[in-house]
């Protein structure tokens, strides 16, 4: 499991350019409809260019045909995936700062077994435990900027995010089990594509675009700024591209239910690197100690995650 928590890690690192981005193209007027929709378009454009490049024909084929075959649970899976996380999370960056934004998400390290019970599949107790105390100690590397915050602000930017923290692993899962299989409300998908991380990433990108249309529909924005173009590209090929196919690969590696937490634990690490860069590529200040300690936690979580993986585990 030490491989698939080091995945997991350095997913979460690609992942925390998100919170940033998305929180200067709002301050630059950008709509947060645009700042998403146009993610997954430029994901789009990347994913579908990729092994036209590099000579992976047959996989993009394989993938539409999979695509074509099962169109409806690639929408739903999609939509609620892509669509609903990446929208809460877009919306958030429009009224809270990427710190706001960046510790709310943690809260899917706590909904990640939540999730798991809902399909039917038990998370054992230590990794609850272990969850709780990654999360634990995100609170504590954030609880002096919040004591400092407007309140009715943190309320209108924690709310979506929250949505987001259940709807991401939601549709992740919705995948992996439908590989398994063993439901009777989803189809059971046998395909050699969908053991590449990169397919899945793509059929489920191709599976939100009707969302984004009807999202962009429903609001009806300002057209986008020239500033938005360029900034969602690097969100879609560091944080959708990059980031996206390292946390789906390390996920559907996992064997059982505690693997998978311990998987989705690891993007506690987005605001340990957010924190990071701001202190070596923004000149921002060192943490107090405080700070500190959550740090700590959080990497003692981790820890016992790789320290337990060798007793018996629940499914």
């Amino acid at each position: 499991m030490v491989r698939l928590l080091g995945v997991g890690l350095l997913a979460a690192l690609f992942f925390s350019s998100t919170f940033i981005l998305n929180r200067a193209m709002s301050l630059e007027g950008g709509h947060w409809v645009w700042s998403a929709a146009l993610r997954y378009v430029w994901m789009s454009a990347f994913l579908i260019a990729g092994p036209l490049v590099i000579g992976r024909v047959r996989l993009l084929l394989d993938a539409l045909r999979l695509l074509r075959s099962y169109w409806r649970f690639w929408l739903m899976a999609g939509t609620i995936g892509f669509g609903v996380f990446y929208a809460g999370v877009t919306f958030a960056a429009s009224y809270a700062p990427a710190w706001v934004v960046a510790t709310t998400w943690q809260i899917t390290v706590l909904a990640s077994p939540l999730v798991l019970l809902a399909y039917g599949r038990r998370v054992p107790l230590r990794g609850v435990m272990f969850t709780a105390l990654i999360f634990l100690g995100i609170v504590l590397v954030n609880v002096g900027q919040v004591e400092a915050a407007d309140w009715s602000i943190v309320w209108r930017g924690a709310l979506p995010v929250m949505i987001a923290a259940f709807a991401y692993p939601a549709g992740l899962q919705m995948v992996w089990e439908a590989r398994a299989g063993g439901h009777t409300w989803l189809p059971h998908i046998v395909a050699p594509v969908l053991d590449d991380s990169f397919a899945r990433v793509l059929l489920l990108t191709l599976g939100s675009l009707p969302f984004w249309l009807v999202a962009l529909i429903v609001t009806q924005p300002p057209p986008p700024t020239a500033g938005q173009w360029l900034s969602t590209a690097f969100v879609a090929l560091l944080s959708g591209v990059i980031a996206t196919s390292l946390f789906v690969y390390a996920r559907h590696q996992a064997r059982n239910a505690y693997e998978l937490a311990a998987v989705d634990a690891t993007q506690a690490g987005e605001v340990l690197f957010a924190l990071v860069g701001d202190v070596l590529l923004l000149g921002g200040a060192l943490p107090d100690p405080l700070a500190f300690s959550g740090i700590g936690l959080t990497i003692l979580g981790l820890v016992l995650y790789l320290l337990a993986q060798g007793k018996p585990r629940a499914t």
